[in-house]
């Protein structure tokens, strides 16, 4: 009789976890960024049919990197379970802190099951308040551990560089368009350092915006509000560097004479 074949628990866990690990690392990053207004998401993602990025409810919205049909499945349970809490108490009751605990029971207990792979997605749940320090940023790896984020944050891809691009850079009280310019310039970021552009039909872009009159915060940003967004950051930036240069032109020449 031949001796079955033992994996340690131990041995068994890191395996599966670096198998989810491999998976989301294979999809296009997604960032958040705290704004004055709210909070912004932006996505690399070409298709106009499969979103990254969605409403969950009121002032909560979700994102996702990772196999489609699974964090699809999630954003689906996540809505019914917003919308039975809401219709069964208050709708001040569904917050972004009680569906990211739901995501992680629902993505601790897959990932621990022997019966079925792990999960190949990362969420971020975010909840929009009445004032920036209101805010509810959540991260969600594939284990379904919870991690709170503040100001900014990136899931997918080339996660750990962009990260650390936007924790140099990102700052409180930034507009909208200066969120969005540096979550393109992030997200344009090459693994070897380079830079690519990226244009308005390969980016997904949402908000959150507290300065919405409705109950409703979420707002996707497309087409020619989208472009636009980007062309004046663009010229903004060219300006900017202008400006720069023919001050350092200035100081040079006076520094000569």
């Amino acid at each position: 009789m031949s001796t079955p074949f033992y994996v340690s628990p131990q041995q068994a866990m890191a395996d599966r976890a670096e198998y989810a690990r491999k998976g989301i690392a294979r999809g296009r990053s997604v960032v958040v960024l705290q704004y004055t207004d709210g909070v912004v998401f932006v996505a690399e993602n070409p298709s106009r049919a499969l979103h990254k990025v969605s409403e969950i409810y009121d002032r909560i919205a979700f994102a996702a990197v990772g196999k489609y049909n699974e964090f699809e499945n999630l954003r689906i349970g996540g809505v019914r379970y917003a919308d039975l809490r809401g219709y069964t108490y208050d709708r001040a009751d569904v917050t972004a802190r009680g569906l990211a605990n739901v995501y992680a029971q629902t993505l601790g207990s897959i990932f621990s099951s022997a019966a079925e792979k792990p999960y190949e997605v990362e969420l971020i749940v975010a909840e929009v308040g009445n004032a920036p320090e209101d805010d509810q940023i959540y991260r969600l790896p594939h284990d379904g551990s919870i991690v709170d984020e503040h100001g900014s944050v990136a899931v997918g891809g080339n996660a750990d560089q962009i990260s650390s691009y936007l924790d140099q850079r990102h700052r409180d009280g930034m507009t909208l368009g200066e969120a969005l310019k540096l979550a393109v310039e992030s997200l344009s970021r090459d693994n070897n350092g380079g830079e690519r552009t990226l244009s308005a039909d390969q980016l997904e872009v949402a908000t959150l915006d507290r300065t919405r009159p409705q109950q409703r915060k979420f707002k996707r940003i497309l087409g020619r509000q989208l472009s636009r967004l980007l062309e004046e950051n663009g010229a903004a930036a060219s300006e900017d560097a202008a400006d720069s240069e023919g001050t350092s032109g200035s100081e040079g020449g006076s520094g000569t004479s």
